[in-house]
C-alpha cells in the first residue's frame, strides 16, 4: 500500500526485507512496517550544502540535465545524479569543489521501483574543507549498467566489484571488474532482494545438508 505525503511516498511492507515469493527464513515474515521515501528538497538547503549546490551548478552548465533531483534529509546531502552523467559530475566534485576522497560505494536494491530497481550510493568526503555529501544513481534491473570511477578515485576499485559482486551492478570501464566475496561461479547477487533467504541446499563433504527452510519453522 502507496499513500501521498507532501513531496513524500509512504509505503508499507511486509516481512523484515521487502522479501515476496523467494522463502522469507528470517523470522519477519508477518511484520508490517512503513517505509518514507523522501522527496526532492528545495532550497534553501541549510549549512554548506547551499554553498556546494551554487558552486556545483557554476561550475557544470549542465547542472539541471545531470541531476534529478536534490535530497536533504537527516542533516546529509544526496544528489541523484543521471548514469551518463556520473563521470562528468564525479569531475567537478573532485576538481572544482576539492572532494578528494570516495569513501564507500554501496549498492541498494529496491524492487518496487520500476526501471530503477538498483541503486549505487557513493560517500564523497572533502578532506579540505572537511565536508561529506553522496552521490547516488538508479538504474534498471534488466539493464544495471554505470560508468566505473576508478579513474576518478582509485579506491572505488575494489567498492564496485564488491556491488557487482552482491547486487549485479555492471559498472562499465572498470579495469577488472570480477567477484570479490563470492566464487566466481556463484549464481545469482546475494545481496538483492530477490535472492532466496534459505533455500539453498548446501553441499559438506559429499553430503546434503537441508536447506533452513526445511529445517526450521517460523510462526
Amino acid at each position: 500500500m502507496t499513500e501521498q505525503s507532501g513531496k513524500n511516498e509512504i509505503k508499507k511492507e511486509s516481512g523484515m526485507f521487502g522479501v515476496s515469493g523467494s522463502g522469507d527464513t528470517s523470522g519477519y515474515g508477518g511484520l508490517v512496517r512503513t517505509q518514507v521515501s523522501v522527496g526532492s528538497t528545495e532550497k534553501p538547503y541549510g549549512g554548506y550544502f547551499d554553498d556546494i549546490s551554487n558552486e556545483l551548478e557554476q561550475a557544470y552548465p549542465d547542472f539541471s540535465d545531470a541531476i534529478e533531483k536534490v535530497v536533504v534529509d537527516r542533516g546529509e546531502l544526496t544528489l541523484f545524479v543521471k548514469p551518463y552523467r556520473l563521470v562528468d559530475t564525479a569531475k567537478i566534485l573532485r576538481d572544482k569543489l576539492r572532494f578528494e576522497m570516495c569513501t564507500s560505494v554501496s549498492g541498494v536494491h529496491y524492487p518496487s521501483e520500476t526501471n530503477r530497481e538498483l541503486h549505487a550510493v557513493y560517500a564523497l568526503l572533502s578532506i579540505t574543507k572537511n565536508q561529506r555529501i553522496r552521490l547516488e544513481v538508479c538504474v534498471p534491473d534488466k539493464n544495471p549498467h554505470i560508468p566505473s570511477l576508478v579513474e576518478i578515485w582509485a579506491g572505488t576499485n575494489w567498492h564496485e566489484r564488491e556491488c557487482f559482486d552482491m547486487f549485479g551492478i555492471i559498472f562499465d570501464g572498470h579495469p577488472g571488474l570480477t567477484r570479490i566475496l563470492m566464487p566466481d561461479d556463484w549464481p545469482g547477487h546475494p545481496q538483492r532482494k530477490d535472492y532466496p533467504l534459505g533455500g539453498i541446499d548446501i553441499e559438506y563433504k559429499g553430503a546434503t545438508i537441508p536447506a533452513p527452510s526445511q529445517r526450521r519453522a517460523y510462526q
